[in-house]
């Protein structure tokens, strides 16, 4: 499949965005570039989006206002896989008796942030890959709930700060390790799931294209770098998403039909402390202190990508 898709630039430049300009997401935000991508990914076809509460769906749907130009319906936390598999399922049926015809193809898409994904949702969206639906499940990863205050999510990673897991004398941030997301999806055994971060549109956009092609559901775990919750200056977004790959803190990866293929292998894998340094949430644990702290966190970043390269060779 890879060597029929492309990616062309000078294509995407004269396209009519589908997300509006003009939302009221933070300056910086990740999301709406990672929304923007994937809708080029697919501008030849119609889709219809299912998104959960969150940041993206407070700022982009003011009444009277919507930056949406897409058929879009708002979900609560939990349920966006749920609702969009259910629209789904109507699309068939009027298909069947004949009400759309059967050329006629449609997209359908579920968004989420890791909230909604990793806690909240997780059944939901596990149940809609299980019964089979063909759409696409996104998690726009901030790595917390930073629409309702910057609290810890099941995404967070081991050491961050939030004002749920606050450094302190006591505690030294988040003190669990994230949870696998990326993994339970593709142990569902379903066509297709993938890392990726939008400082590589390409990559990002060749993901989104194999998605929506996929025979059945499909899931894409974004980073979606977040300023206010990381602590990073607004025009760090793409340097940050990048930074997490050259250190593998987010590997860029996809599981196809049961193949592991890694994307994007650095040619020097950079520290994880250059990772942590360029967040104000991981401040803390620059301290001479919590140097045992980031020797673990170092060590679970090198185990998980030895793994994920195993995984590879063994496909």
């Amino acid at each position: 499949m890879a060597d029929r898709i492309r990616v062309n630039l000078r294509d995407i430049i004269n396209e009519e965005e589908r997300l509006s300009p003009g939302h009221r997401l933070c300056a910086g935000c990740a999301e709406p570039i990672v929304v923007r991508q994937i809708f080029h990914a697919i501008s030849d076809q119609p889709v219809i989006v299912a998104s959960s509460t969150g940041c993206l769906e407070v700022s982009t749907s003011q009444f009277p206002t919507t930056a949406w130009r897409v058929p879009w319906i708002h979900n609560a936390f939990e349920n966006s896989a749920t609702t969009i598999a259910g629209v789904e399922a109507a699309y068939n049926a009027l298909k069947r008796r004949g009400r759309i015809p059967e050329d006629k193809e449609i997209k359908f898409m579920a968004i989420g942030g890791d909230g909604a994904s990793y806690d909240i949702g997780l059944q939901f969206i596990s149940g809609a890959l299980e019964r089979g639906h063909k759409f696409v499940y996104v998690c726009l990863n901030n790595e917390a709930y930073m629409n309702t205050g910057i609290q810890r999510s099941g995404a967070t990673p081991r050491g961050a700060s939030t004002t749920t897991s606050p450094a302190g004398e006591v505690l030294q941030g988040k003190t669990q390790w994230r949870k696998p997301f990326t993994k339970i999806m593709a142990a569902h055994d379903i066509p297709y799931v993938a890392q990726t971060a939008p400082h590589n549109y390409r990559d990002l956009m060749m993901k989104a294209k194999k998605a929506f092609a996929a025979n059945g559901p499909a899931v894409l775990n974004i980073l979606a770098p977040c300023p206010r919750g990381w602590r990073y200056n607004a025009e760090q977004t793409l340097t940050l998403a990048k930074l997490a790959a050259d250190t593998c803190a987010w590997p860029m990866y996809e599981v196809e039909n049961g193949k592991t293929v890694v994307n994007y292998k650095p040619r020097e894998k950079l520290p994880i402390t250059e990772w942590l340094k360029s967040q104000g949430r991981f401040r803390h644990l620059l301290r001479p202190a919590n140097a045992q702290l980031v020797e673990e966190i170092q060590a679970k970043v090198d185990a998980e990508w030895e793994e994920l390269l195993k995984a590879e060779a063994n496909s």
